[in-house]
């Protein structure tokens, strides 16, 4: 993806050893393995073709193979909100529970660092995508907080990428291109930006300075209001908003903020010694019997009654409710 690409950019400038690169998506691997080796010279890049949900697999091929491995930078998860809302057993496979299994897998292998790429969504969430990397938190932090492990876990938290893939630039730059009108939910919706270089350095630098079980959040600036983010783009490509291109106004979806934000309570924040990067310390209480609610959600996941799924995750995260943020995809599911 485009985090875990420019992570691999910037630890490849900076050296190492040995970088693994692990993606279940075949041709992204294949572009960003042959872009360290053949164009930046990066002979030390050995590209794994595996899916991290599959536990075995992540340890026969992975850490077992490869019994060094000082930092994990988990970056593989699903992201597109409206998509995790349809398709909420996948959003708990690949997110939550996917990065449980890895969070474990690197705790019992005694890996230094474990550095879990996570999103603004995750501050108070009210989508299941929100909601599936709240639960990423909470587990890698309890993982931790377990005696017998030596492993320094911490989340980083920050807003929308700019130019990933699927970013709102890249859908309204095609829709100038093609055409069509502009298409956004709100006219007062805002988002934070950054771009994906300065988000990945900030990530290598709060990793390199955790000491264990913090939540860092990247400082992304004021956020911007998407429809003067749209009627820029339009001038910039010399055309003229509203005459030759059309903004329409599609009404907020399932869930959906009309602004987002990135830390739960905004007292709760603290300087870090880097002034981009704010640490928030936790204050939840541990969650009662997580390993067994986490043991049940993994058991609903292997089914298809999305409605179960939905229950269980609004069960983790009291502030939400099942209705009416989720009920569209509960009758859903029902049907």
């Amino acid at each position: 993806g485009s985090i875990g690409s420019e992570l691999c950019r910037q630890i490849a400038r900076v050296g190492c050893k040995r970088l693994v690169l692990v993606d279940h998506a075949e041709t992204p691997l294949f572009e960003i393995e042959r872009e360290l080796v053949d164009e930046r010279g990066f002979t030390a890049a050995i590209p794994i073709l595996a899916d991290v949900k599959n536990r075995k697999q992540m340890r026969t091929r992975v850490f077992e193979r490869y019994e060094d491995i000082a930092v994990v930078f988990h970056a593989a998860a699903y992201k597109h909100v409206p998509l995790m809302e349809g398709n909420p057993l996948e959003a708990v496979r690949n997110n939550a529970l996917a990065t449980r299994a890895i969070a474990e897998l690197a705790a019992q292998f005694g890996v230094d660092r474990f550095v879990l790429i996570s999103t603004d969504k995750a501050a108070n969430p009210t989508t299941v995508m929100g909601q599936s990397k709240a639960l990423c938190e909470w587990l890698v932090e309890a993982i931790g907080a377990r005696p017998e492990v030596s492993t320094r876990f911490v989340a980083v938290r920050f807003g929308n990428v700019l130019g990933s893939s699927g970013s709102v630039l890249k859908i309204f730059q095609e829709q100038i291109e093609l055409g069509r009108p502009i298409t956004l939910t709100h006219p007062d919706a805002t988002r934070y930006f950054m771009t994906v270089e300065e988000a990945v350095g900030l990530v290598l630098q709060a990793g390199a300075m955790c000491k264990g079980g913090e939540v860092f959040v990247l400082n992304m600036g004021e956020p911007v209001r998407i429809m003067d983010m749209a009627r820029n783009l339009i001038l910039l490509s010399g055309l003229e908003p509203g005459r030759d291109v059309e903004i329409r106004i599609t009404g907020l979806k399932t869930g959906e903020k009309l602004s987002e934000e990135l830390v739960e309570d905004p007292a709760g924040e603290e300087k870090s010694e880097h002034p981009d990067i704010l640490v928030l310390r936790s204050e939840n209480q541990p969650i009662v019997g997580l390993d067994q609610r986490v043991l049940e959600l993994e058991l609903a996941s292997r089914g298809t009654d999305k409605a179960s799924i939905l229950r269980k995750l609004v069960d983790f995260v009291p502030t939400c409710s099942l209705d009416p943020i989720h009920g569209e995809a509960a009758e859903v599911s029902e049907s």
